[in-house]
C-alpha cells in the first residue's frame, strides 16, 4: 500500500495516511500528498484514517500537520488515528486544537476502519 492515497474498504473510500519514515524529510511528501488528493474531493464526502508506525516530528512537521488538518477539515467527513502513543499523543492533541477537528483514536486498524464506515 502506498504512503497516503485512497483505498477501498467493505465498498467504501478511504484516505490512508500512513506515517512510517525514517527522517521529516521522507514525511512532508506525505503530507503534501494527502493535501492534494484529499482537496480534490467533494466537501464533506472523505473518511480519513491515519496510521503511525514510525518516525519523529519537529516543530515544521507539526506547523504543516496543523495546516494539513485546517485546510483539509471542509473535505473531511470523519477521521480515525492508529498507533497514537507517547510524543505523538501529544502531537496529535496539538493538531486537533489547532484545526479544531477531532480525531478517534483506535488501538487497531480494524476498529477504526469499522468506526469510519458507520454512517
Amino acid at each position: 500500500m502506498k504512503d497516503a492515497c485512497f483505498t477501498r474498504e467493505y465498498g467504501k473510500e478511504i484516505f490512508v495516511l500512513n506515517f512510517n519514515y525514517r527522517s521529516i524529510d521522507e514525511a512532508l511528501p506525505l503530507i503534501d500528498e494527502c493535501a492534494r488528493q484529499v482537496r480534490l474531493r467533494e466537501e464533506g464526502s472523505v473518511l480519513t484514517l491515519t496510521i503511525i508506525e514510525q518516525g519523529k516530528f519537529d516543530t515544521a512537521l507539526v506547523d504543516k500537520l496543523k495546516g494539513l488538518t485546517k485546510g483539509n477539515a471542509p473535505y473531511v467527513r470523519k477521521a480515525a488515528v492508529v498507533g497514537v502513543t507517547g510524543v505523538f499523543k501529544i502531537v496529535m492533541t496539538a493538531v486537533s486544537i489547532f484545526s479544531r477537528r477531532e480525531f478517534k483514536v483506535f488501538d487497531t486498524k480494524e476498529e477504526a476502519i469499522r468506526y469510519l464506515l458507520q454512517e
